[in-house]
């Protein structure tokens, strides 16, 4: 990175272990150190703070993360060829760096932080990337952990997290990421950045915690009413609710909907309603 971590440069890190990135993994590694430090200064001011990353690969970000200034970096990777990079930046760095060899869906973030609270920065892996937020977003109890999300992700799928109601990318993702908290897409990321690069650009997004939800739900049930509402987006609602039983029309009501509106029409408001009012039948 910078001399300063007396470390050698990524490339040659990767070049001594022999890593190329995974397609099955969802790997793009990322080379560029002025990017690497934009990244981390958008995850906020990390001094005195906790990080949580996941993908860390050979370490860019990570090294990024630890030169400015977070007291501490937990670094999710389940791929071992990239271990001993990342053990060699936590001795670097005075321990400051913790490594979980772990799949990132399959951990509890509140155990490993034992009580502490975090901010989460991450170049993710594109084939978990939307799974990941979407554990995240829907977590319980709420608040959640962490503090706040800073995130890489394919710019079509930054656009759904960011949608607003009437756009054509306005879907179920961007009413999970609406409904607690408030996204939006910082800068995007050219592919040439990355190795190999991409097809695709990809966009770096932070997303703030909402002080309260845009209306109370459970999450299995919100996500349950926008999978029917969405799963026929081009009928009305009194059309692609039926999956949820005969008692639809009554939702929609209740909700005081438009029968007739369309899903893309509707704003995280109106599907919380629907879930509450979904949830009294149940």
């Amino acid at each position: 990175m910078s001399s300063a971590d007396g470390l050698p440069p990524l490339r040659d890190v990767i070049a001594s272990l022999g890593l190329s990135a995974r397609r099955s993994l969802g790997q793009n590694f990322l080379f560029d150190l002025n990017l690497t430090r934009r990244i981390a200064r958008e995850g906020g001011a990390l001094e005195g703070r906790t990080v949580l990353e996941v993908g860390p690969g050979p370490g860019g970000l990570t090294r990024a993360l630890l030169a400015e200034g977070a007291k501490r970096v937990i670094a999710i990777e389940r791929d071992e060829r990239c271990l001993p990079a990342l053990h060699d930046i936590s001795t670097a760095y005075g321990g400051r760096l913790t490594v979980v060899a772990a799949d990132a869906l399959d951990i509890d973030e509140r155990s490993i932080l034992a009580g502490e609270r975090a901010v989460v920065v991450a170049n993710l892996p594109y084939n978990v990337a939307t799974p990941l937020l979407v554990k995240w977003l829907t977590a319980t109890p709420w608040p959640p952990w962490y503090d706040s999300l800073t995130l890489m992700f394919q710019r079509e799928v930054a656009e759904r997290i960011a949608a607003k109601p009437g756009s054509s990318a306005y879907g179920r993702l961007s009413i999970i990421s609406q409904w607690r908290t408030n996204p939006r897409i910082l800068f995007d990321v050219h592919r040439s950045a990355f190795t190999p690069p991409p097809k695709v650009t990809s966009s770096v997004v932070r997303l703030e915690l909402r002080a309260s939800p845009r209306g109370e739900a459970s999450a299995p049930l919100l996500e349950r009413v926008t999978a029917a509402a969405f799963g026929q987006r081009r009928k009305m609602l009194r059309s692609s609710l039926k999956s949820l039983g005969a008692f639809s029309d009554a939702l929609i009501e209740e909700a005081a909907l438009d029968p007739t509106a369309r899903a893309e029409e509707i704003p995280v408001e109106g599907f919380t309603a629907l879930a509450r009012a979904l949830s009294k039948r149940l």
